[in-house]
């Protein structure tokens, strides 16, 4: 436990750490078009520089806190700054595809641990009593990381060029790494602990954890690009993801020193109504930012930056508010009480969305939603995570932010890619059913193209092609209507989606926050 100055530097370190982590997850998506241009490579080829870094991740994560106590937790938390930060160089540096997908795998290792062990970091630097105000600062990280990363990439693709998007984490990486050897120390738990000999590593968990979680990011991320069922490879996958996953649940249950020990989720049905809840929380929140920037670039026609600029107000609304749930935590507010107010402030946020869907709609129409969804987040995000942990001490806290963590990345991985399918396939049957409506036996569909081939006669174009040019209009407007139709449809699906989850809630315990959490997590 620390104070003063020490304890600050501790929480700057590790927040900041723990943006880099999240910035990293979407940063890149803007940059993408610029990246198949300079390195000449085709859409599905540049999808491996976002679907690598998850997969590297989303695998990482359960393990850290096996390897926190096997390395000790800060030799752990610089070499994985330290991985970050030369892997972020050797990203902007990449002369072909392939050398950029192979080094945001590695990027993705190093960032995998820098969630969960900030996290444990936070639990040990405060006293129980500003416990929650520790948890605040790292759900600031959480939800703001995801959502400012369109708006920082945006800014440099359009300002600078794509390699830029990875050399800014080199500054903030030096820095956290002399910080993590400076101030961040082991807790007495993990000094006196003799880490495992090798033939004692539960290497079939590491195994199986790769083979099923690897292989369902591989799936999530990669579905829609290759039709999801009808590719081999994905089918191939996903009977790997079937064997892995079940092996892995029935080894971690069985082993005796499990490399994740999946019975503290027996310990506090807290924890397992909360990793459902995190997985709620992830999908909700990826999938909202997901969605968000393809209607305004497809359908308004914004820019990359400006979409993001768009979305910071709301991001550091959730930032804002953490602080104040964690003092109303400290105050003893149930979470119980505080998550589904945000389940339902959520709810309002994609209704509210929903009906903002228009061809004419400005930035100005979203600012109050996109506030809306950000105090909602921040008011699901701390009472989640305060009311997981809660009860459980030593290494199993350090055990349940690993598995919490886990499983708020797969639910991301999950909304985009239902929310990417939906969208592709909603737009194939909402254009099919407004077709049917539009016919040239039908009096206003012939007024409508006689009034478009008047207007481009008067510009000078010949019948022939006035009527054709009027044909493409009549198109363009089928499209942007069938486009509204669908974008209106996912935003409502999403609320009706944390609607029906609210049940759960009732399965909750009420716990104190304070002094339940042990100081030796990890």
């Amino acid at each position: 436990m620390e104070t003063g100055f020490t304890k600050w530097i501790i929480v700057i370190t590790v927040v900041l750490c723990c943006l880099l982590e999240l910035i990293d997850t979407s940063i890149v998506n803007v940059a993408l078009t610029q990246m198949m241009g300079n390195l000449s490579a085709t859409q599905q080829e540049v999808s491996w520089v976002v679907a690598s870094y998850a997969i590297a991740n989303v695998i990482v994560i359960p393990m850290t806190g096996f390897l926190a106590e096997q390395f000790g937790r800060r030799n752990y938390y610089f070499a994985s700054v330290v991985l970050f930060t030369l892997a972020s160089m050797a990203c902007g540096q990449s002369t072909n595809i392939w050398e950029l997908v192979a080094f945001r795998f590695i990027q993705g290792i190093g960032g995998g641990a820098l969630m969960a062990t900030s996290q444990s970091i936070l639990i040990d630097t405060f006293p129980p009593k500003q416990l929650p105000l520790g948890q605040a600062l790292f759900g600031m990280g959480v939800i703001i990381g995801p959502t400012i990363g369109p708006t920082l990439g945006g800014y440099i693709v359009d300002n600078y060029d794509w390699p830029w998007i990875f050399y800014v984490n080199v500054p903030v990486g030096i820095l956290a790494s002399i910080f993590t050897l400076t101030f961040i120390r082991d807790p007495e738990r993990i000094k006196n602990a003799i880490p495992r000999p090798l033939r004692e590593i539960d290497w079939a968990g590491i195994f199986l954890l790769i083979l099923g979680v690897g292989s369902l990011q591989y799936v999530l991320e990669q579905g829609e690009t290759k039709d999801w069922f009808e590719d081999p490879l994905i089918n191939f996958f996903t009977a790997c993801s079937a064997v892995g996953i079940i092996g892995f649940v029935w080894r971690e249950l069985t082993a005796e020193k499990p490399i994740v020990d999946l019975r503290v989720l027996g310990k506090s049905r807290n924890l397992a109504v909360g990793a459902f809840l995190s997985f709620v929380l992830g999908f909700g929140l990826f999938a909202s930012i997901f969605i968000f920037p393809i209607f305004t670039q497809r359908i308004l026609g914004f820019t990359a930056a400006q979409t993001g600029f768009l979305l910071l107000p709301g991001a550091l609304a959730s930032g804002f508010m953490m602080p104040l749930i964690g003092r109303a935590l400290q105050a003893g507010v149930p979470q119980k009480y505080m998550i589904p107010v945000g389940f339902v402030i959520f709810f309002f946020f994609t209704f509210w969305m929903s009906g903002k869907i228009s061809p004419t709609a400005g930035e100005s129409d979203f600012f109050w939603p996109l506030m809306v969804r950000g105090v909602g987040l921040g008011l699901i995000f701390l009472p989640i995570t305060t009311m997981s942990l809660a009860g459980l001490q030593g290494k199993d806290a350090g055990q349940a932010a690993g598995i919490t963590g886990m499983i708020r990345q797969l639910g991301g991985s999950f909304g985009v890619a239902i929310v990417g399918t939906y969208l592709e396939r909603s737009l194939a049957q909402n254009r099919n059913s407004l077709s049917a409506n539009i016919s040239l036996y039908n009096s206003e569909t012939v007024q409508r193209i006689q009034a478009f081939t008047q207007n481009f006669v008067s510009k000078g174009f010949p019948l022939e092609q006035a009527r054709q040019q009027a044909y493409a209009a009549l198109q363009g407007i089928l499209m942007k209507q069938t486009s509204l139709i669908t974008y209106s449809q996912i935003f409502t699906a999403l609320g009706i989606f944390f609607l029906a989850c609210l049940p759960l809630i009732l399965l909750v315990k009420r716990v104190k926050v304070v002094g339940k959490i042990s100081m030796d997590a990890h």
